[in-house]
């Protein structure tokens, strides 16, 4: 277990004794299979593939290996997203893919994880019979005793919320990672209550972490020669945590700091953040430590306040457009990118185009853009009728969508003729002769590989762009490995 107690001379030793400096591939998990392998799949946000590592490293400890071939798995687990429709039937369609292993190997067990699991409970066990375990993203550590109870016969479901569970304890396995870069989850839950969204009700009530542990968490990435940390959360805004000795309380800025201070060559990011709950004083330590990128996503949903507060985002354009203005004037340079929801309960034509009209007052970077769906248990659902047709929806979206490729690609030319500090992850996919990797403010940049390795820092000049890449060359030599 971590020490709940620390002092911050003690952050180095709080990770468990067994994975303390351990670097365990996916390769070195499937040698050490003594016994049963399983097979995961991790659909939606960055929390489900961040929970995925921790179901990993709890099946490790029981004894179970990886297997990147479903076929061969006698566990197969998908990890599932319930916010909108579409990611379901993804899930569902997939279930039905995978139950063909069953007619071959019927001792093989089918399992769903996450938040589509939480939403429809035992319906998937008992009137579907799509799946032998349905376990919530609370019950992870309950799954060993699941597939138990599956092994013999029974049902296997745990969807039992947790107001205290965080994992603080586990030290998730990296699955799938490039060694450089590297999720930590600071708290579970949220207490929001959007009137659109079922995450409360699929994650629970908001509950963070010991700072502590997160700050060990990063130290042991770094340790281990990862160059960036994202501190995840439903809304990482509204972190706090209180001290159990001192009574003190540690906010998201003081947690910024922490993990910033591990060491000036570990990049932290963060995701995702709130507009109500947004501070000046995070905007000031993102501005006082270089290595705390500049880049934040602050979902708008709608730039119509009528709809802003149907959805009961606690928020008007007003407020968000204070916070835009706060952003660029204490952290000039910084990247924004935004989620937006077309066709929302009841919108006119007039408050979509308040929603265009806010998009190019702000010229977002990039947006994550959908068409309403409604998400059965949510308020909406409950109080609003699903009233805009689907083809005005798509119609809005689309118009959304046009106007935000015209963005990026203007926010991407500007950059060129610049030159960026440049974190390389990886080889690019289209040439194994260019590498890949991203700006502060989270814009991939490719450029020609010459002598640098994924965990370098170096320094690109940007000749071209798209509306999603920037490519350039280096300026100069490796400034910063990390092997």
């Amino acid at each position: 277990m971590y020490d709940q107690n620390p002092t911050l001379d003690q952050q180095e030793s709080l990770l468990p004794d067994d994975r303390q400096g351990e670097v365990l591939t996916r390769e070195e998990m499937e040698q050490a299979a003594a016994g049963r392998l399983f097979y995961l799949e991790s659909y939606g946000c960055q929390m489900n593939f961040s929970d995925s590592e921790i179901v990993a490293s709890i099946l490790h400890q029981h004894g179970f290996g990886l297997t990147r071939q479903f076929q061969e798995a006698d566990l197969i687990l998908l990890n599932t997203c319930a916010i909108r429709d579409n990611a379901e039937q993804r899930v569902r369609n997939r279930l039905q893919e995978l139950r063909t292993v069953k007619k071959q190997k019927p001792e093989a067990l089918i399992g769903m994880l996450g938040c589509m699991a939480e939403r429809l409970k035992a319906r998937l066990l008992e009137e579907e019979q799509l799946v032998d375990i349905v376990c919530g993203p609370d019950a992870y550590r309950d799954l060993p005793q699941l597939v138990a109870s599956a092994d013999s016969g029974q049902k296997a479901v745990n969807v039992l919320l947790s107001r205290e569970e965080t994992y603080s304890d586990i030290a998730p396995l990296r699955l799938d990672a490039n060694g450089v870069t590297g999720f930590i989850s600071i708290m579970r839950g949220c207490d929001n209550m959007c009137s659109f969204c079922v995450v409360p009700f699929t994650r629970g009530r908001e509950r963070s972490r010991n700072a502590f542990t997160i700050v060990a968490e990063a130290q042991d990435l770094f340790n281990r020669g990862y160059r960036e940390v994202t501190l995840l959360g439903q809304n990482v805004d509204s972190y706090k945590w209180q001290h159990p000795e001192t009574d003190n309380w540690y906010h998201f800025a003081d947690l910024l700091k922490l993990v910033a201070e591990v060491s000036p060559l570990l990049r932290v990011r963060f995701s995702t953040s709130h507009p109500k709950d947004i501070t000046d004083e995070v905007l000031h330590t993102m501005a006082a430590y270089e290595n705390i990128c500049n880049y934040i996503h602050l979902p708008v949903q709608s730039g119509n306040s009528r709809i802003l507060e149907k959805m009961n985002r606690t928020y008007d354009r007003d407020w968000y457009m204070e916070r835009i203005d706060a952003i660029r004037r204490i952290v000039p340079d910084c990247g924004l990118s935004t989620d937006i929801i077309a066709g929302f309960c009841s919108e006119t034509e007039e408050e979509h185009q308040d929603t265009l009209s806010l998009m190019e007052q702000v010229q977002f970077d990039m947006s994550y853009m959908f068409f309403y769906s409604e998400r059965p248990g949510t308020l909406a659902a409950r109080k609003y009728p699903d009233d805009v047709p689907e083809d005005v929806k798509k119609r809005r979206l689309n118009e959304i969508i046009a106007l935000q490729n015209i963005h990026s690609a203007n926010r991407y030319k500007q950059d060129i003729g610049k030159t960026f500090k440049v974190l390389v992850e990886k080889t690019s996919r289209r040439s194994a002769e260019d590498m890949c990797g991203r700006t502060d403010q989270n814009k991939m940049v490719v450029f020609p590989k010459e002598n640098a390795a994924a965990g370098d820092y170096v320094f690109v000049k940007i000749t071209d762009a798209t509306s999603a890449t920037l490519i350039g060359h280096m300026t100069e030599p490796v400034v910063a490995a990390v092997k």
